[in-house]
């Protein structure tokens, strides 16, 4: 059992922050307070594009569209808020289902021929947004992240798996069957799906799209599929045969539009709640962790430096490093101080997961520096965010720093950085998970503890008993 967990918040000057990660061994980079906005408002070229500085905001899953994948006044109002925060890469704003058999959830982005006004109409929205906050600085590179959730798909709210292949821990989770499996032509139809969702971001001007391949999904399953026989399966040049294929359609026939991967680099065993309510992994040894080194919990990136190899063979320019998945290990790219409704406590303090993903990031920022390469799992840091953002970029672990959930609450925090104004503490994610929580429990996505007009909302009620009957499902144990 781990020792009590220190929140950041506790950690107010920089001098108890550096100690703490001293006495810890967690090895962050912290910038100075005076070298912050520099590092930070670098520019960057990446492919024909300059980015005027090094923020860039990162997709989410949202669940607050219509019924048929369509955006409603709640999504718009997240994008307006992605492009208040002056980011100069908007990496996705959101995951869209590229098909609706593949949304997380039922009120999730669904692209098809019929979205290209309202994805268009999303970006415009975000663009005035941005122009009205920086004063018309340079428009950002703004993408959309295409997804097929495969194994962990909900359209109608109930699991409807698709798999890449059979799973002894995740299938019953979602009552996966043979059945389920993707079958070879099934994927290749996919492939097709996701060239044709490609034309219509480049037509509702769009400048990249991601091919999505993290957090459990489809795609970052195929790069598992170590046991899958045919095209698909088996060998690593077979594990990647669907993003060649993607990205040979789309140069086929989206030929200006960029293309970026965000990448689980690296991935380990189920956990769940032990004795103490702290995670540990499900079961022993572990071969189905793409990264990792066959033990569970351990990695090797072997495999994922060899994928990021193929993709600047590809020219693909962007890469957005994570990790794992949020349904099966949330603590290793969700680092919080309180778990999700359906999670468990950090392991340990959820700095050393900060710092091993970073560590991963420095790594293939460093053995490739064709391709530019965006960092992730910061949220965390919360009011040091900007120093360690700083320290990344300065030090080359990556070329842009993420910001992801803490956009919910604070959209502005990077523009305030930029401009060397002082950080509102109090809008800062303090990861209470509710903004997993919430969708989890059939909410609508959003920042019920910190953004005001989430406060408002009914729905917090809702979310409130939900939490409540989690704690007491968990024993009353909380983090400490």
């Amino acid at each position: 059992m781990t020792g009590p967990i220190v929140q950041i918040k506790r950690l107010r000057e920089r001098d108890e922050f550096v100690a703490h990660l001293a006495a810890s061994a967690i090895d962050l980079p912290v910038a100075s307070d005076g070298s912050i906005a520099t590092a930070l408002g670098a520019s960057l070229e990446v492919g024909t594009r300059t980015l005027a500085n090094r923020f860039a905001i990162l997709p989410m899953e949202g669940w607050d569209a219509t019924s048929d994948g369509r955006p409603t006044d709640l999504v718009e109002r997240r994008w307006r808020r992605f492009g208040a925060s002056g980011a100069a890469l908007i990496w996705g704003g959101e995951a869209v289902a590229v098909r609706p058999d593949g949304r997380a959830n039922p009120r999730q982005l669904t692209i098809g021929p019929e979205s290209v006004g309202d994805l268009a109409g999303l970006r415009h929205e975000l663009l005035e947004a941005h122009a009205a906050a920086t004063g018309g600085e340079p428009t950002p590179m703004v993408g959309l992240q295409l997804t097929h959730s495969g194994r962990w798909a909900r359209p109608s709210g109930d699991p409807a798996p698709r798999i890449a292949y059979r799973h002894p821990v995740l299938d019953a989770r979602v009552g996966a069957r043979a059945e389920h499996v993707f079958s070879d032509a099934e994927l290749d139809d996919l492939v097709g799906d996701y060239v044709r969702a490609a034309t219509v971001a480049r037509d509702a001007g769009f400048d990249f799209v991601d091919v999505k391949h993290c957090h459990g999904y489809l795609l970052h399953e195929l790069l598992s599929a170590v046991d899958r026989p045919g095209r698909y399966g088996g060998d690593l040049a077979n594990r990647v045969a669907f993003l060649d294929a993607v990205v040979a359609g789309v140069r086929r026939d989206a030929p200006e539009l960029e293309l970026a991967v965000r990448l689980s680099a690296f991935d380990v065993a189920p956990h769940g709640p032990g004795p103490d309510g702290r995670g540990v992994p499900v079961g022993g040894a572990y071969r189905w962790a793409f990264g990792g080194d066959g033990t569970g919990t351990g990695i090797d990136l072997s495999e994922p430096h060899a994928v990021v190899g193929r993709m600047v063979a590809l020219g693909i320019p962007l890469l957005c490093v994570t990790a794992g998945s949020p349904y099966s290990c949330p603590h290793v790219q969700r680092p919080a101080f309180f778990p999700p409704s359906d999670g468990y406590l950090p392991p340990r303090d959820p700095l050393h997961e900060v710092a091993a993903l970073l560590a991963v990031t420095r790594e293939l920022a460093g053995a490739h520096p064709e391709i530019t390469v965006v960092a992730s799992g910061l949220s965390y840091l919360q009011e040091w965010l900007p120093a360690v953002g700083a320290g990344i970029v300065g030090s080359g672990g990556a070329d842009l720093v993420g910001y992801g959930r803490g956009v919910l609450s604070y959209p502005e925090l990077p523009l305030h950085v930029l401009r060397g104004a002082p950080i509102a503490r109090e809008r800062l994610c303090r990861t209470f998970s509710d903004c997993t929580t919430a969708p989890r429990s059939g909410l609508v996505s959003g920042c019920y503890p910190i953004d005001d007009f989430y406060k408002a909302r009914p729905e917090r009620v809702r979310l409130t008993r939900a939490k409540r009957a989690a704690e007491t499902a968990r024993g009353g144990r909380r983090a400490r």
